[in-house]
């Protein structure tokens, strides 16, 4: 389901007196319901496979790992060498290459411009090319081919 539809689906929830909007396209089903404060949430559901959820009206709201640890980053994460670090603009799935039988876009020790395609994130079904924002020398590979990522998630190091 197209992120314009779901921000169009909380407008509308916003401006009616309806307390809950639930949404089938397909398999793909969202639901957005009312919070007693005031808020909305989107709870993205896949019959087929396993949903990550779609971003909802932006909440300020503490993370787990922020409340957790008091805004201290974890000792789980990947260590990143010093250097500008490219992060995931969406949820979904990250590709290192345009198709499973062709090569990589970059790896490690490759020169790259402001502009190169680093990988795509696929998302609702959607290719978004991930793009490098700095010129320089691809010092890391963070981001696994064919795994999901996160929001913010770092995916390369550019040195």
């Amino acid at each position: 389901m197209d992120l314009r539809k779901i921000k169009k689906l909380i407008d509308l929830l916003e401006e009616s007196n309806l307390n809950e909007i639930e949404i089938k396209e397909g398999e793909e089903s969202v639901r957005l319901a009312r919070m007693p404060s005031g808020g909305m949430v989107a709870a993205p559901m896949m019959h087929a496979a396993p949903a990550h959820p779609a971003p909802a009206a932006p909440m300020p709201m503490q993370s787990p790992v922020d409340a957790a640890t008091g805004g201290a980053p974890g000792k789980g994460g990947p260590e990143l060498p010093d250097g500008h670090v490219v992060r995931a603009p969406m949820v979904g799935t990250f590709y290192a290459s345009p198709a499973p039988d062709k090569p990589a876009f970059v790896s490690v020790g490759q020169a790259v411009k402001a502009g190169d395609t680093l990988g795509i994130i696929e998302a609702m079904k959607m290719f978004n090319p991930i793009e490098a924002d700095v010129s320089g020398t691809v010092l890391k590979v963070v981001a696994e081919n064919g795994q999901p990522v996160e929001f913010d998630q770092p995916l390369f190091v550019i040195g």
